[in-house]
């Protein structure tokens, strides 16, 4: 059946097309984090292991809400496709109304994580750095969230330039105060590791406002009849029941490197500070699946709103296809260049010489890495997230995690085991999804594109 999902030239080309803005802003947002590692690592290694400590608790925290946020894709995508204006603004306005108690969250659930922290034996010289860059992400909580709610709703409004006009300006923002704030210039003390905190809060700041201004025209039709429609619950809880899903197995993924993270912690600081190198290489080029899983999503749930089943299966094709090339070469890179990667974040030889050993496993899993987001993104198009939040908790917590610590622990590869059984769990993972694209997609998409093509 999956022979189904081979996509026309046409599909290939329209997916690609509207990619490039789409792949280039989810670099651009995960860039902060990794220019924060590049810039930071240049001033000691401790530091180096505080970001990596901090970003990854804050990134772990925020995901549930930003799984969450996920299902605008689905939900205006549709909505766009069948010419419900109502349905798009509705979503649009429901989507802005989660982030202020999602914001609360998220940033309660950061501020016991020095105690946290501590309870996990973290390298005891990077837990105050790491709690006080936690501190300064608080700030830049809500303006996240708001940007990833005007993002989507741009993205399925087929208005890409404001996005991209936000995200580069956003990362010169935090470029420049991450050299003001970190290394201490025009003035201001050396901060470190907490500058990098205060330079992307004010960078997530600079990009919502933006995105904002820059995307009023496109938005500002949909916020007119605000308070007559928010008092409407229908749309509110088909964002919930399909993002919640998503935000649990969002969770469930960032969890998982979360624990990996903290249990490459109890082997040191240059441990540490060299996962924190790969998973920052390995999170940059998996921005690229995941921009493509969202233009996936995106054409698939506009194609399923017309009513069109052909295109849907194209376009959960091609961005199937594009994101194996896209895996195999930065996979490859990885392989080959693992060494001079490393050298691009840190002059010390002991976290090279470790990260000069985890990279090529990051480069293995980066194939399943990528073919998994974009299958997780085509079931998305359908409303089809339960089962694969079902299958992230068996494939990384019941399979990966017991294989990691039994490498790791049990056979004495230490670090290095930790990586090879997230490629375990992630190959699990990607198996499963593509079995349940053959036996449910399929099908979900005749039938929902059948049922929009009555309306």
């Amino acid at each position: 059946m999956l022979s189904q999902l081979f996509p026309k030239r046409m599909h290939v080309r329209s997916l690609t097309k509207c990619a490039i803005p789409i792949v280039t802003v989810q670099v651009g947002i995960n860039l902060m984090g990794t220019v924060d590692a590049l810039m930071v690592g240049r001033l000691s290694a401790i530091d180096l292991a505080a970001v990596a400590l901090g970003h990854l608790y804050f990134m772990t925290v925020s995901s549930f809400a930003t799984g969450t946020l996920l299902a605008l894709d689905t939900v205006i995508s549709q909505a766009v496709g069948s010419e419900d204006r109502d349905g798009v603004s509705l979503g649009i306005q429901k989507g802005l109304m989660l982030t202020l108690p999602l914001s609360v969250m998220t940033g309660s659930l950061l501020i016991p994580g020095e105690y946290l922290f501590f309870l996990l034996r973290q390298p005891t010289e990077t837990i105050p750095l790491a709690s006080s860059y936690l501190s300064a992400s608080i700030a830049g909580i809500l303006p996240l969230y708001v940007f990833l709610v005007l993002r989507q709703s741009l993205q399925c409004l087929g208005s890409f330039q404001p996005i991209v006009w936000a995200v580069v300006v956003g990362n010169v923002t935090n470029v420049f105060f991450n050299w003001i704030f970190i290394f201490g210039q025009l003035g201001f003390p050396e901060m470190g590791a907490v500058g990098a905190g205060w330079a992307t809060s004010l960078g997530r700041l600079v990009m919502a406002c933006l995105v904002l201004g820059k995307g009023w025209f496109w938005l500002e039709p949909h916020f007119r009849s605000f308070r007559a429609m928010t008092v409407r619950g229908r749309v509110m809880s088909k964002i919930l029941r399909i993002g919640f899903p998503i935000g649990v197995q969002a969770t469930l993924e960032y969890g998982i490197f979360a624990v990996l993270g903290l249990l490459v912690g109890l082997f040191g600081t240059v441990a540490m500070a060299s996962h924190q190198i790969a998973i920052s290489l390995a999170s940059a080029t998996f921005m690229v699946a995941v921009g493509l899983a969202q233009v996936t999503t995106v054409l698939v749930g506009k194609s399923i709103g017309t009513g069109d089943a052909v295109a849907a299966k194209g376009f959960a094709g091609a961005g199937l296809l594009n994101v194996s090339m896209v895996m195999a070469v930065t996979g490859t890179t990885f392989f080959f260049f693992p060494e001079y990667l490393a050298r691009l974040y840190t002059q010390d030889l002991a976290v090279i010489g470790l990260a000069t050993a985890l990279i090529p496993i990051a480069g293995v899993f980066q194939i399943f890495d990528g073919l998994q987001a974009v299958a997780s993104g085509i079931m998305r198009g359908v409303g089809d997230t339960l089962i694969p939040m079902s299958i992230n908790l068996i494939g990384f917590w019941l399979i990966g995690l017991p294989v990691s610590i039994y490498l790791s622990f049990g056979l004495g590869k230490a670090a290095a085991g930790l990586w090879m059984g997230m490629v375990v769990a992630l190959g699990v993972v990607c198996t499963a999804l593509i079995v349940r694209l053959n036996k449910r997609f399929l099908k979900d998409v005749q039938l929902q594109s059948k049922i929009h093509q009555r309306k």
